[in-house]
């Protein structure tokens, strides 16, 4: 197997390319500047060129608030441009895997979402998404569609380092408590992944779109509270945490919610769970306390 994974630099690709290097899988991380989905042609070539056995599309323009503001470039890169892809893809007849989110439902459930369960995005960005994994269908039929939520690691932009970087600078932060998730730590996608186009290479393909996200569950606050614990333990200082509720922290956009995922399809179909998030958590401050340190 070889694999070609779009959007390098993200949280998502960034995982892929430590798991498989440790595994053995030869694998090619493509991203700005050297390709942009914006630009299907010079897709066209470097994904062709690639000659990969399997395409993995991570990259998103994933700037929920800002997305509200240019929704033209969201959905050029979120629905246009992972359609290029997976053209592309159903040409060269490789198997073909496109990330996407929670964002897709409005929040409204009282339980997880499922696969059966009718998309109703509240903003631009879950629009594009939505679209996005119509388009992908459509053009590649045999594609199979990841919804995950809340990821996090120890690269780029997330809600882990963001919390341990307030914890350096304030005596007292505000989280939201009445949406809930389930965080999923980038590295458990990254090794689910792999475990997936490996059984992709196989004769019988299982298109089709699927949760996969982390064990249980927490409000927002709920997960800074054991960000926070995890890095007290360690000897570190943290800030008082006090709840707020979402019409406290005014967005551009809205969020759902509830974006908790049931996963049980992807369990019955591929073999895959996701560890419990609190569990994922403890390896990710772990290697951000390692780095901290070095950084003394």
């Amino acid at each position: 197997m070889s694999m070609l994974v779009v959007g390098k630099s993200g949280q998502l690709a960034r995982a892929l390319v430590q798991r498989s290097a440790l595994l053995g899988v030869p694998l090619i991380a493509v991203g700005r500047p050297e390709l942009d989905l914006e630009d299907g042609e010079l897709v066209r070539r470097i994904v062709t060129a690639a000659r990969a056995s399997i395409i993995v599309n991570c990259a998103a323009y994933t700037a929920v608030d800002q997305a509200e503001a240019e929704p033209e470039r969201a959905f050029a890169v979120n629905r246009d441009g992972a359609a290029g892809l997976a053209t592309i893809a159903a040409e060269l007849q490789v198997p073909y895997i496109h990330v996407s989110t929670e964002y897709v439902f409005d929040g409204r459930k009282s339980s997880p979402y499922n696969e059966e369960d009718q998309p109703n995005p509240l903003g631009v960005y879950g629009r594009s998404k939505v679209e996005g994994e119509q388009a992908v269908r459509e053009a590649c039929p045999t594609a199979v569609v990841l919804r995950t939520c809340w990821v996090y690691s120890p690269w780029g932009r997330n809600f882990v380092k963001t919390m341990l970087d307030l914890a350096e600078t304030r005596e007292v932060v505000k989280v939201v408590d009445d949406q809930r998730g389930a965080p999923t730590a980038a590295g458990d996608l990254a090794r689910a992944i792999l475990d997936i186009a490996a059984q992709l290479g196989a004769a019988e393909r299982r298109a089709g779109i699927y949760h996969l996200a982390a064990a249980g569950e927490t409000s927002w606050h709920g997960f800074a509270a054991a960000i926070f614990a995890s890095w007290a333990s360690r000897g570190r200082r943290v800030p008082v945490l006090v709840p707020i509720r979402t019409r406290d922290y005014p967005t551009p956009a809205r969020r759902p919610a509830n974006s908790c995922l049931d996963c049980a399809k992807v369990a019955r179909d591929f073999g895959i769970a996701l560890p419990h998030w609190r569990e994922s958590l403890e390896a990710c401050v772990d290697e951000l306390a390692t780095v901290v340190t070095e950084k003394l």
